[in-house]
């Protein structure tokens, strides 16, 4: 999908991008193969060659922070396959207070098959979280570009966020998925342990209290449930990118008779 992709390039958008497609412009070699396009002037065409070019070379270097930048964070789907192989699913757990009074109880990292958590007054620090931002070329959260990674940047200032950043409850709601993370886990079928299911954020907030208080069974539960929240979005992650790249995508086009 990434190399199908013109809406980065000053002055294309979606239903230009779409008739390039229409037109037999799959990707970027076809783009530059052609000597004319129409609707594109000479010039113009000119300075879009030498964009592509500078995207292939980012690519080729596997460099995700490029397409941050020149990408708008609505189409950073788009390099899910692309860079998925080395995606960071995040989601964090609060005292329920905003974040200018609260604190970040839990942090759930998630990366090639190896669950990370970080606990407050343990192991959560700015350090520790920058490294493992730093090691990633994706971010994927659900609702995190509200939530998570604002009150992590408040909490912990400084801490920066330079990767592409697939926030799947907007992508959700793109493909008419509306709700939280749990309620689109069960209309997908995507399982987690049953006796987690009825735990939502007030009760996360609830069990760090109570572990607060010296019941460690409640830090045990609270972290089997940011688990299940952080792992779960690699699957949702999966379902929502084939959704997108079938509806929004060159395959979305009518076969060509």
């Amino acid at each position: 999908m990434l190399t199908s992709t013109f809406v980065h390039l000053k002055g294309i958008g979606p239903s230009t991008e779409r008739r390039l497609w229409e037109e037999g412009i799959a990707d970027w070699t076809a783009f530059r193969r052609e000597s004319h396009l129409s609707g594109i002037s000479p010039s113009r065409k000119i300075l879009y060659d030498a964009d592509l070019a500078s995207a292939q070379e980012q690519l080729d270097l596997r460099n995700a922070r490029y397409f941050a930048d020149c990408l708008h964070t609505r189409d950073h789907w788009r390099l899910f396959r692309t860079f998925g192989a080395r995606a960071l699913y995040l989601d964090i757990e609060t005292t329920g207070l905003s974040a200018h009074e609260g604190q970040v109880t839990i942090a759930g990292l998630y990366r090639q098959g190896r669950l990370r958590t970080l606990i407050q007054g343990d192991d959560l620090t700015q350090d520790t979280l920058q490294e493992e931002l730093d090691q990633a070329d994706l971010l994927i959260t659900f609702f995190g570009s509200v939530f998570d990674i604002p009150y992590l940047q408040t909490c912990f200032k400084g801490l920066r966020v330079s990767i592409p950043h697939f926030d799947l409850c907007f992508a959700a709601r793109r493909v008419g998925l509306r709700g939280g993370l749990k309620p689109i886990e069960r209309e997908l079928d995507i399982a987690r342990d049953s006796d987690l299911l009825t735990l939502d954020g007030m009760e996360a907030v609830r069990l760090w209290h109570h572990y607060r208080a010296g019941d460690e069974a409640a830090l045990d539960q609270l972290i089997r449930y940011n688990a299940a929240d952080t792992k779960n979005l690699e699957p949702l992650a999966e379902w929502l990118y084939d959704r997108l790249a079938l509806r929004d995508g060159p395959s979305s086009l009518p076969p060509i008779r």
